[in-house]
C-alpha cells in the first residue's frame, strides 16, 4: 500500500470554489471553466475538486491546496478552457517552465502574472505533481475512469512536509499586474466584458433558434393536418357521390 502524510491543519488551507473528498487520493482534479458535479467526482476518488478560472490569483489557489498535501501526486486537468484568461493552458506552463519576471513562462493568458508563489512553491509544485490533461472532457464517467486509472499508478506521498503558503486577495494579484504595466487590468476587465457579450449572444441566438423551429413545426403540423383533410375528402367524395 502506498505510504501516506497527513495534509497540512485545516485543509484544503484556501477556501474557493471546489469541494474536498479524501485527503489520501493522489488526484486533484481542476475543471476550470466548467460546473461540474465535483462532490460526484470526489465521490469517484479525488481528493479535491473544482473550478479555475483564473490565471493568476485561482492558479495560485489551486498551486496553494496541492503543495499543502504530499498525497496528491496528480492533477487533472478536465472541463472547458476559459475564454480570455486561458487557466489551463497557464496551469500547464507554470508546471513545464515555472515564472520569469513574475510572469508564467509560456503562458498565453491575458494577465499570467503571479504574486504569492515564490521559487520554492513552484518547484515543490512541479516536483510533487504530475498534469494529466484530459481538458474539454466534462463527462463524468470519463473523468472517474482517468482518476481510477490515477489511483492505481499512487506513488505514494511526497517525500517532504507539507508547504503552507499564503495567499492573498485583497491587493494581490491584480496589484501586481498593474505594477508592472497599468493596461493589463483594463485588458481584463474588457476580456470579461466581451465574454459576457458572447454568452448573452449565445443564449440570445438560442432562444431564435427555438422560435424558428417552433414556428417550422406549426406550419409543418398545418401542412400535414391540411394534407389529411385532403385525401380524406378525396377517399369519402366519391362514396357520398354513390349514395347520391
Amino acid at each position: 500500500m502506498a505510504e501516506k502524510k497527513s495534509p497540512a491543519s485545516g485543509w484544503p488551507i484556501v477556501q474557493g470554489d471546489f469541494h474536498s473528498g479524501d485527503a489520501n487520493s493522489p488526484v486533484a482534479v481542476v475543471t476550470m471553466g466548467s460546473h461540474l458535479d465535483e462532490k460526484g467526482i470526489c465521490d469517484g476518488g479525488a481528493a479535491i475538486c473544482g473550478s479555475c478560472k483564473t490565471e493568476n490569483l485561482g492558479l495560485e489557489k489551486v498551486i496553494a491546496n496541492i503543495i499543502s498535501n504530499p498525497n496528491i501526486r496528480f492533477m487533472l486537468l478536465c472541463g472547458t478552457e476559459v475564454k480570455g484568461h486561458l487557466s489551463g493552458q497557464t496551469l500547464a506552463a507554470l508546471h513545464a517552465g515555472g515564472v520569469k519576471d513574475g510572469r508564467v513562462v509560456g503562458a498565453e493568458g491575458a494577465i499570467p502574472f503571479i504574486e504569492n508563489l515564490n521559487a520554492d512553491a513552484i518547484k515543490r509544485f512541479q516536483e510533487q505533481v504530475e498534469v494529466v490533461n484530459i481538458m474539454e472532457s466534462e463527462d463524468l464517467g470519463t473523468i472517474t475512469a482517468k482518476i481510477n486509472e490515477l489511483k492505481g499508478r499512487d506513488p505514494g506521498a511526497f517525500g517532504a512536509d507539507p508547504m503552507v503558503i499564503e495567499v492573498k486577495e485583497a491587493g494581490g494579484v491584480e496589484v501586481a499586474a498593474a505594477g508592472v504595466n497599468p493596461q493589463f487590468l483594463e485588458i481584463e476587465k474588457r476580456l470579461d466584458k466581451i465574454e459576457k457579450q458572447i454568452e448573452f449572444a449565445d443564449a440570445e441566438i438560442a432562444q431564435r433558434v427555438g422560435r424558428k423551429i417552433g414556428r417550422d413545426i406549426g406550419i409543418l403540423y398545418g401542412l400535414v393536418a391540411g394534407l389529411t383533410v385532403f385525401v380524406m375528402l378525396l377517399v369519402l367524395l366519391p362514396k357520398l357521390n354513390v349514395l347520391v
